[in-house]
């Protein structure tokens, strides 16, 4: 009888251990912090390897064989996403189902690309922008509350402040049937704007020290908003930092941010034991590749250090012209600040945005690509690039250089 009563309280004790141990993780994990969801961990479409840092997965690094190859990669994305070639191909419908979708990273001139959109493409039905109010209506002709135009000026951040890729693409669809009051499929054109990372990162710096902080953004991916990421700063803001302690933050979220945004984050475990030492490397490569694929699925990108050639290549992507050019906006600001660092700082920056300075140079190559094919089936590019870099000597046509991009 004694036996049988101490194999009870054994049996017994070894529940309760365990459920104070399940308790325990639970409260660890809080928001699914620890346990990454079922689809989150790390892909098997990618082979990567973290034996090395100069490993590389078997995805190609040229932008010519990575878009030959998307079609290998099947897509998560349950909406129609329009790529570079149908673009061209088929053209934006604007009285159809076609919506433009811009993703907005921070600090690349997003701001002011984004008003262009609603203030200077030539449409029969431009978009409605009212005095005293920051946002447009960009409604399709003939209708009320459709929209074609999915951003900060049009629609505002019905995705979350600054939605990236696995925000927008997990949302975007939603959020027009709410704000249209009904369901329907619709064609996707993603459109997104990139800068020199360095130069990025220190107008972010700056921004951040006058005041910024972008807190109220959602950080949604696989399913569920991640509120618990932790801050660099206390208090309201970050006010005052300086850039040494800016850079030391291991979790700061300016870090490679250019590929964080373009990537879909549910590759690798969201934003489970993000920037921790554990598989950073796998980490690092997994979000860098996707990246560049899902750049190069995008229907259209630019950069900031290239106005003319981006402008060129959204127009004859979406055949729609700006009555106003780009500006190519002058260096001396960003080059002023980064003579201020010390070269250990600049190495510094370097370093932390590495993941985006190869994802620059990546952009920088298929957007060329991307110029000499157009240019080639443009019949009359000649007047085109013209209208682009003088648009106010159009109609002189002789005794002008035309320096463009070969």
């Amino acid at each position: 009888m004694k036996r049988w009563v101490k194999m009870i309280r054994f049996i017994g004790g070894l529940c309760l251990v365990t459920l104070l141990g399940i308790a325990y993780v639970s409260y660890l994990c809080h928001n699914s912090l620890c346990l990454a969801p079922e689809h989150s961990s790390l892909s098997p479409r990618y082979s990567v390897s973290s034996s090395s840092s100069s490993s590389k997965s078997e995805i190609p690094s040229s932008p010519a064989s990575l878009v030959k190859q998307i079609g290998r990669f099947p897509s998560k994305v349950n909406i129609e996403s329009v790529a570079f070639e149908e673009a061209y191909d088929m053209g934006f419908d604007i009285t159809s189902r076609d919506v433009i979708v811009f993703l907005h990273i921070q600090k690349t001139g997003g701001t002011t690309f984004g008003r262009h959109l609603v203030r200077d493409l030539n449409l029969e039905n431009p978009c409605n922008c009212p005095k005293k109010r920051k946002r447009c209506d960009c409604f399709r002709p003939n209708t009320v509350n459709e929209q074609w135009l999915f951003s900060r000026y049009s629609t505002g951040w019905k995705c979350g402040l600054h939605a990236d890729w696995t925000e927008l693409t997990d949302c975007v669809e939603g959020a027009l049937d709410e704000y249209e009051g009904t369901s329907r499929k619709r064609r996707y054109f993603f459109i997104t704007v990139l800068r020199d990372p360095i130069h990025r990162y220190l107008s972010e710096f700056r921004h951040v020290q006058r005041g910024a902080t972008w807190k109220s953004a959602r950080h949604w991916c696989g399913g569920q908003e991640f509120t618990s990421l932790p801050h660099c700063y206390k208090g309201s803001n970050w006010t005052g930092v300086e850039l040494d302690e800016f850079m030391n933050c291991s979790y700061n979220l300016a870090h490679n941010r250019q590929t964080r945004m373009l990537a879909d984050l549910t590759l690798a475990g969201c934003y489970t034991g993000y920037n921790t030492t554990a598989d950073q490397l796998e980490r690092d490569r997994i979000l860098l590749q996707s990246a560049k694929q899902n750049l190069a699925s995008m229907a259209y990108f630019g950069l900031t250090e290239e106005q003319a050639t981006s402008q060129y290549i959204f127009e004859r992507t979406f055949h729609l012209d700006f009555a106003n050019p780009f500006d190519q906006a002058n260096a001396t600001l960003s080059a002023q600040a980064i003579a201020e660092l010390t070269p250990a700082q600049i190495e510094r920056v370097r370093q932390l945005n590495s993941l985006d300075n190869e994802l620059l140079e990546f952009a920088r190559q298929l957007l060329h690509e991307r110029f000499k094919k157009l240019k080639r089936r443009d019949p009359h590019f000649r007047r085109n690039w013209l209208r682009v870099i003088h648009p106010h000597k159009i109609r002189q046509g002789r005794g002008i250089s035309l320096n463009f991009v070969s």
